[in-house]
């Protein structure tokens, strides 16, 4: 109830969306993290607490100006206490081991009450920690803290703040798709997981069978630790490990071939980024037998008088439209041949090559407007120049 009523009521809300600690408890409001002064001029965290007013599931106005709070007397930052500001000072016992110790009251200047618990607990909030700041100005309520998703068909383990933050909800619910499928878990593939597993999508299905070594570790997202490479692990298992900290439901599959493909079946949609052009043909002739939309990536990569050059593509087919695959997928071993082939360090790249597939997904996801609706989009190195088409 807590975390439903805060994010369908816009003042807590934009509370927790600016970083304050919010808890709803027994009836009432928490803001804990509070930095205040005490009368030895030492600085410690108290708790405001309000009564909540609410109409239905989301809060009405606040039906009073006065706010309990859990701590010692609060001061100045003369160690003065604060006798313009607490009204009372003893034990209430609000519930179960929860107390409070002194009641704080401030009426607005207009006289007409709080419109909103935001501006009733950021008022008092900012008396308290005003007075603590001058002795450290780097302490602040606002502390960012992590907060668990109690959402039982959430994919997340954490709630996703950052889509609250941008006012995106909405927007962002339009990639809660069935599950994913990512194909290849190399430097491009490594880096689509890592854009990807940050979406709402249901289920998220990791295909290859290779081994994660030394090597991999430079060019794909974050920081191996030198134990994580010691240990003998297919690349699926190590980033589900990963990815698995901040969501559920990744499942990791073998590389797709005769014996596996049938598990690409049930995807929703798919990303490919396989070096190798057999098995880029034979995914996508499963892809196609399924009638499952996907993304191919893919980038060439080659040594020119002691530099690089080359070209990344990727390439969007849906159910309705699957004419331009021959002619804009290569099939052969010539894409990914060259430097790339013995994986020369490219992370920016393989990293680039991702955020065109997920942006190009996206679009598909009318996440992104797409007033082109391109099915190909290409970066060339050398003249920096990126290009889309739309030709069969």
């Amino acid at each position: 109830m807590s975390q439903q009523l805060i994010s369908r009521s816009p003042d807590l809300k934009r509370l927790q969306d600016q970083g304050y600690s919010l808890e709803v408890r027994a009836g009432y409001l928490l803001l804990a993290h509070v930095p205040y002064v005490t009368e030895s001029r030492e600085i410690e965290l108290g708790v405001l607490i309000s009564t909540l007013t609410l109409a239905g599931d989301v809060t009405a106005k606040p039906d009073g100006h006065v706010v309990l709070f859990a701590g010692s007397p609060p001061c100045d930052h003369e160690g003065r206490p604060l006798t313009k500001v607490i009204n009372a000072s003893r034990r209430w016992q609000l519930d179960n081991g929860f107390v409070a110790d002194h009641r704080l009251s401030h009426k607005p200047t207009d006289g007409y009450g709080y419109p909103d618990y935001y501006e009733k607990m950021t008022t008092y909030a900012n008396i308290l920690s005003e007075h603590a700041q001058r002795i450290d100005p780097s302490v602040s309520a606002q502390v960012f803290k992590v907060v668990e998703d109690q959402n039982d068909d959430s994919v997340f383990k954490y709630m996703d703040t950052a889509s609250s933050r941008a006012e995106i909800v909405a927007v962002t619910q339009k990639l809660t798709c069935g599950p994913v499928a990512i194909v290849g878990l190399g430097g491009t593939g490594s880096y689509i997981l890592d854009l990807v597993a940050k979406t709402p999508v249901r289920e998220l299905h990791l295909f290859d069978g290779d081994q994660y070594y030394q090597h991999n570790a430079f060019r794909a997202p974050g920081a191996s630790s030198i134990e994580d490479l010691k240990v003998t692990q297919r690349k699926a298992d190590y980033f589900a490990g990963i990815y698995s900290k901040m969501r559920h439901n990744i499942f990791v599959h073998d590389h797709v071939d005769e014996s596996t493909a049938e598990e690409l079946r049930n995807m929703d949609f798919a990303f490919v980024a396989v070096d190798r052009g057999r098995d880029r043909k034979f995914v996508i002739q499963k892809l196609v037998e399924f009638g499952i939309p996907f993304v191919d990536a893919g980038m060439s990569v080659y040594e020119v008088d002691g530099s690089l050059l080359g070209t990344l593509r990727v390439t969007a087919s849906t159910c309705d439209e699957r004419g331009h695959i021959a002619s804009m997928i290569p099939y052969t071993d010539e894409e990914g041949e060259h430097e790339y082939a013995t994986n020369i360090q490219i992370a920016e790249l393989n990293a680039l090559n991702a955020v065109m597939a997920v942006v190009k997904w996206k679009k598909l996801m009318k996440f992104y407007q797409d007033r082109q609706s391109r099915h190909s989009s290409f970066y060339v190195v050398d003249v920096d120049e990126m290009t889309s088409v739309n030709e069969a």
